[in-house]
């Protein structure tokens, strides 16, 4: 058995995040549109999931037009059963990702990032494809002193996570 590597592109429009997962059954794409519009009042979102059986169809999902385009064209490029991809906008992963991991369907998250993000994906045969993991971002450039500490503890204030 041979297999083939490829590592798929995530663009991030500005102001964007993106959460990519795995699930297991047709329903994920209304439980995830209601996991997601129950979570944040007036979240933008797109969603799509490779359906791995029946139909093999890209479903979708979301209330913002541009962001359901992509959520389509990047589960199209990964084009791994039962894969999702979410895009949200008005909101940050850490306001929905619970809520995502509660619903039945979902196996697990691979990623939840506004960074730079690759998908890596084997095919094993033609038409069958997994992801193996994400590169979420840069490779660290040193570690974290004490000036560091304090602009994160003030940035997470700053930003209302944190008293």
């Amino acid at each position: 058995m041979s297999i083939r590597f490829e590592a798929v592109d995530v663009p991030i429009p500005e102001g964007a995040n993106v959460i990519i997962g795995h699930a297991h059954f047709i329903k994920t794409v209304e439980d995830l549109y209601e996991a997601l519009v129950n979570s944040v009042p007036g979240i933008k979102f797109g969603l799509a999931f490779c359906e791995a059986s029946g139909k093999r169809l890209i479903r979708h999902e979301g209330n913002d037009e541009e962001l359901r385009k992509l959520a389509i064209d990047v589960a199209s490029k990964i084009g791994a059963g039962h894969t999702f991809v979410i895009y949200i906008r008005n909101a940050y992963p850490i306001n929905v990702l619970n809520a995502v991991k509660h619903v039945p369907e979902v196996v697990r998250i691979y990623a939840a990032t506004a960074n730079p993000l690759k998908v890596i994906v084997a095919e094993v045969e033609p038409e069958r494809r997994g992801v193996v993991g994400v590169v979420d971002g840069h490779s660290p450039l040193g570690v974290e002193g004490d000036k560091d500490r304090e602009e994160r503890k003030a940035f997470l204030r700053k930003i209302g996570y944190k008293l």
